[in-house]
């Protein structure tokens, strides 16, 4: 896997508007992404053999990745639809490498668009099983679980949750396209109210209406193509766990450790080696933990990690710097990514100076599934 580090690259990045988006549906919003992706690789449609897509969380439909290529005026050689939740733009983004690398494609479209929020919310809150007889319902109620076991085994503090919030709301607050563009201080946080408790408000991601795509192709057919700004993409990897959240071993570890560990190695690089981080922000505890997981620090040593504005742009590891599911969208994942490109162009509104390393995290259910992606320069 090291010899492909570097070989393929995300060649174009496009997106709708995020937040509430009355009579949009989930293919059309991926149409819109993927025309405004392929605009920016400055590339047109016909070069395009592959469609990846990500199954919308509040509308499962069958032949869903047919669909979209259909509307998108494509007949793709290989593509489809997957579902890890919030984990599977990564993956989708290394099946297309993996694909091109084996020739059974080019260029590659990967997308994902949703309505949850003038739609279907009922995936985020559907009963959990047995446990819903004692009250386990949504989404939420999982996380709180993970959030309240991480304070009983570490003593980790609301301060911590608190400064990842303050984080991603300061720099979705910067960004003209983010759908929550206000800052939280420390007293707002603690004042928030309980959604499921220890979870706060302000713990919570987005609820949004939104799409979002990449188009993926070799080093050597951009250069072919002409593309302007292609980003490497260095590593990537997996890791995924079968279990419910009652029947793990752990609460506090995640298999973002085997997914990070891949990819750092298939990249050649190691966590001090990063200059700015993409981190998915479903809710707080995912990126504490995320971070104890990939080795940026200590299990238990993480609110110390994050004190004092270190994760906040200009500090020693700026995370989330478009905002992040808890203040630029909601939609999950492949935002994220995208940051991750623009701080790898020197082109994101809040810019890391020098960065030449970036981390993303994708994480979908509850902690579930996990992918990892490292771009470079």
């Amino acid at each position: 896997m090291a010899g492909l580090s570097g070989r393929h690259v995300i060649a174009g990045i496009g997106h709708t508007a995020f937040g509430k988006l009355p009579g949009s549906d989930t293919v059309s919003l991926n149409v819109e992404a993927c025309r405004n992706a392929l605009a920016d690789a400055g590339i047109d449609k016909s070069v395009v053999d592959a469609v990846f897509v990500k199954v919308p969380s509040s509308a499962h439909q069958f032949m869903y990745g047919q669909k979209v290529a259909e509307a998108l005026g494509i007949m793709p050689r290989i593509g489809g639809a997957w579902d890890q939740g919030g984990a599977a733009n990564i993956t989708l983004l290394s099946f297309a490498i993996m694909a091109i690398e084996a020739g059974q494609c080019e260029v590659a479209l990967v997308c994902y668009a949703d309505t949850p929020r003038t739609g279907n919310r009922g995936h985020f809150g559907r009963p959990r099983g047995d446990d819903a007889a004692y009250g386990w319902f949504s989404t939420a109620a999982g996380y709180a679980m993970v959030h309240r076991r991480h304070e009983i085994e570490y003593g980790t503090r609301p301060e911590a949750f608190a400064a990842v919030a303050m984080a991603c709301r300061k720099h979705g607050a910067a960004n003209p396209h983010a759908q929550l563009r206000a800052p939280l201080d420390m007293d707002q946080y603690m004042a928030s109210p309980w959604v499921v408790e220890p979870l706060r408000r302000d713990d919570c991601a987005l609820v949004s209406d939104g799409g979002a795509a990449l188009v993926v192709m070799s080093a050597k057919r951009a250069r072919e193509l002409g593309v302007a700004q292609p980003v490497p993409v260095l590593g990537f990897g997996q890791g995924h766990t079968s279990f419910e959240l009652p029947q793990r071993a752990t609460l506090t570890s995640t298999e973002a450790a085997r997914s990070g560990q891949t990819a750092f190695e298939m990249a050649g690089v190691k966590p001090r080696d990063i200059d700015v981080a993409q981190l998915y922000d479903c809710f707080t505890i995912t990126v504490l933990m995320t971070l104890e997981d990939y080795g940026f620090c200590r299990k238990g040593e993480v609110g110390a990690f994050v004190a004092d504005g270190a994760i906040e742009h200009g500090g020693r590891l700026p995370i989330n710097t478009s905002g992040g599911l808890l203040s630029e969208t909601g939609m999950p994942g492949l935002q994220l990514v995208m940051e991750g490109v623009r701080q790898m162009r020197g082109t994101a509104t809040l810019q890391v100076p020098g960065a030449r390393l970036c981390l993303v995290s994708n994480q979908g259910g509850t902690m579930h599934t996990h992918s990892t992606l490292i771009l470079g320069n």
